[in-house]
């Protein structure tokens, strides 16, 4: 559970770089970021080194090292290939993703099951980057707000479609099964996942923009960390409710 959620935020992580302009963000945030993507992969790669086959590691090894690539393509003056490199680390760790969907379950590894890790991993990346931008702003304080205003956007797009797919997968399973057939621990942790996971963001990432609006960005980034938090529990209590989202 702990490596899938790695692999989650590490794809969320680089993907959402390609929202970013390199005219109004500085190229220490892109390094910044692939170091970090390169930390969790290398973390998932430990914990799934037990069970992981020749083509699950192939992959992860290539992920680390267009992780790598990218910390140092973009302390280049002018980051040559650097978005390039942005795309193809995305790929490599969707595809990690889909290999790691794909042991645990076989028939539905690029299915329904494969558009909930990538939206979880749209709602992670999204929320850690906004955070991560907003925490920029205390060290660049004259940096163009649209960056931070963009993946604000990114974030309200990806609560609303984690909220889809998971209400699309709360629904099938009670196609099938009565609402009584839920154990006591699932109707405990069920309104938590939603809760923190879904109303949480969205309320706080509505402050976090009014606040960003008004470049109050070091009042953003409180309340960024903030739903940081909720989003990582919200995914990782998503994940002790699989089937049922």
């Amino acid at each position: 559970m702990l490596a899938t959620f790695c692999l989650r935020l590490a794809c969320g992580l680089a993907a959402a770089l390609l929202l970013l302009s390199p005219t109004q963000v500085a190229p220490r945030f892109y390094r910044t970021q692939f170091l970090t993507v390169l930390g969790l992969t290398a973390a998932a790669a430990v914990l799934l080194y037990p069970s992981a086959g020749i083509g699950l590691g192939l992959v992860l090894a290539a992920s680390m090292v267009l992780a790598f690539v990218g910390s140092f393509v973009w302390s280049l003056e002018g980051a040559p290939a650097g978005r390039s490199v942005i795309g193809l680390t995305t790929l490599t760790l969707a595809a990690a993703l889909g290999l790691v969907q794909s042991a645990l379950a076989p028939a539905a590894a690029f299915g329904w099951p494969f558009l909930d890790q990538l939206t979880s991993a749209a709602l992670l990346g999204t929320a850690t980057s906004a955070m991560l931008m907003g925490h920029s702003y205390l060290i660049a304080p004259a940096m163009s707000i649209t960056p931070l205003l963009r993946l604000l956007k990114a974030l309200f797009a990806a609560v609303l479609l984690r909220m889809l797919v998971a209400g699309v997968g709360l629904w099938s399973w009670t196609a099938e099964h009565a609402l009584g057939n839920l154990s006591d621990d699932t109707v405990l942790w069920l309104p938590l996942r939603w809760g923190l996971g879904f109303v949480g963001p969205l309320v706080l990432g509505w402050m976090a923009w009014e606040s960003a609006r008004i470049r109050s960005t070091q009042s953003a980034t409180g309340i960024l960390y903030v739903v940081v938090v909720f989003c990582f529990l919200g995914e990782l209590t998503s994940q002790l409710l699989q089937p049922t989202g």
